[in-house]
């Protein structure tokens, strides 16, 4: 637990009690705040009391005006589509809103690391799609480099469950635009931004809103290295603001595809193979085709960064290229879960939208693809042009009809649910054929999360007849 440091005496108010909220409390407790819960849920709050904590109605006026600070967890608006009524109370009344991202940032750093012959660094890593894929695999690498490391934030631990850091200890951050949008503090040695892509866009009131909650990691933060995505316009454009010129190797761009010859540091692959450039030269390569845990581009990509990452925090170009090999991968995405008389089954079930979708159908070739769920702005309409590989659709959930509509002349069957898909995927798939789990759509219509849709996809796999697979 990191102790929050600034509130000794003062009362706190925790809005939201999840698993960030919990942790948050009582990590403001740890530190001498006397923190003030409140969730909607009468669920929430009875958790929160089964602990020991109190609640209070947060969302009456007199509750808020004394609070020192207002801290909220990610998935409650502040601002777009309209605060809730809690936030709203507190910016009248001139409570500062923070989080708890915010929070591990004013308090990780301890008098403590005086006595630290290698002072601890913390990496964060933002973007549309990849980014627990790259923070695990940052993480990966260090370790397998031998250097103390823990990952937390929008993947694992909340950031303020986190251990108090120990000596050279390198802290990994998922942090998604929810996270750096609200944080008052923000303050990474290495930050990333891996891509940027149209999500959770009624949050941020459009496309603008929502690169300026990922952009606020850099401009806020200041970071030592700034490792930026630049396949995309916004990407480009955020590492031209950072960069004092070309040559400035405070930046280091990385792309799946393009060629990143003429800038001070780059990272870049094409064609499956990584290329480190620095002032104007190659200094590194890796074969990334090999890479089990790291099919398709889009995963180049995250290897990408994962690597510049590293190669900032003085790891050896061969000990990442080792590291990559053991890299597993990570539940729900991209996964391989089995390989059944020749027909491989992949659990991408992290592919919730359009654009990350895209990614997983361009990694395989003769796709027997499982879509559906709770679909988003748009359906599956802009994915047209990566159907070529996709021998036949199973169609589930709310939208499944709806994509069925948008799928043109690509073979497809309405299945409603996954046990179904994956039965008459398995009964009609060939050799060499990957049944993929790739939504394209949020779970809520079955499933409580994706990671709970992955599982059933897995478990229904496990469960085929030997004549299936």
């Amino acid at each position: 637990m990191i102790p929050v440091a600034g509130y000794q005496g003062q009362r706190v108010g925790v809005l939201g009690l999840g698993r960030s909220g919990l942790a948050t409390a009582r990590a403001l407790a740890a530190g001498g705040a006397i923190p003030a819960l409140w969730d909607d849920s009468p669920e929430a709050r009875a958790r929160a009391e089964a602990e020991g904590m109190a609640c209070t109605d947060l969302t009456r006026p007199a509750a808020v005006t004394d609070l020192a600070a207002l801290v909220v967890s990610p998935g409650i608006p502040h601002l777009y589509p309209q605060p809730h009524r809690t936030i709203a109370l507190a910016i009248e009344a001139g409570v500062p809103v923070d989080n708890d991202v915010g929070l591990f940032f004013r308090s990780y750093a301890t008098r403590d690391w005086d006595a630290f012959d290698d002072t601890p660094r913390v990496v964060c890593v933002t973007g549309s799609n990849g980014k627990s894929t790259t923070t695990a695999l940052i993480a990966h690498v260090l370790a397998q480099a031998g250097r103390p490391v823990q990952t937390g934030g929008n993947i694992g631990r909340g950031v303020l469950d986190l251990e108090p850091a120990e000596n050279g200890q390198v802290t990994v951050l998922e942090l998604s635009s929810y996270q750096t949008d609200l944080a008052r503090a923000l303050t990474p040695d290495v930050a990333v931004c891996t891509n940027l892509s149209p999500d959770h866009l009624d949050r941020h009131a459009g496309m603008g809103g929502y690169f300026a909650a990922k952009r606020r990691l850099f401009a806020e933060g200041g970071p030592d290295r700034a490792v930026v995505g630049v396949d995309e316009v916004e990407g480009r454009f955020l590492a031209g603001q950072l960069a004092q010129g070309p040559g400035d190797d405070r930046v280091i761009r990385i792309s799946s595809g393009q060629n990143l010859e003429g800038f001070g540091w780059s990272v870049f692959a094409r064609k499956g193979f990584l290329a480190e450039w620095r002032k104007g030269r190659q200094v590194a390569a890796i074969d990334l085709r090999g890479v089990a845990g790291l099919p398709g581009a889009h995963n180049h990509q995250n290897a990408c960064a994962a690597y510049a990452a590293c190669r900032s925090l003085g790891v050896a170009p061969r000990a990442i290229e080792a590291a990559f090999h053991s890299f597993a991968g990570l539940p729900h995405r991209s996964q391989l879960i089995a390989d059944r008389a020749g027909v491989r089954y992949v659990n991408d079930s992290k592919a919730t939208n359009v654009d990350s979708a895209a990614k997983a159908l361009q990694a395989f070739a003769r796709i027997r693809w499982i879509a559906g769920g709770l679909g988003k702005d748009g359906g599956i309409a802009a994915l047209a042009p990566h159907l070529g590989s996709v021998v036949k659709a199973y169609l589930i959930g709310h939208s499944a009809r709806d994509f069925a509509l948008q799928l043109g002349e690509t073979p497809h069957e309405i299945c409603e649910t996954m046990a179904r898909a994956v039965a008459r995927a398995a009964a009609e798939a060939q050799p060499g054929d990957v049944v993929l789990l790739a939504p394209a759509a949020a779970s809520f219509d079955q499933y409580p999360n994706f990671e709970k849709r992955g599982e059933d996809f897995a478990r229904l796999v496990a469960d085929l007849p030997p004549a299936a697979g």
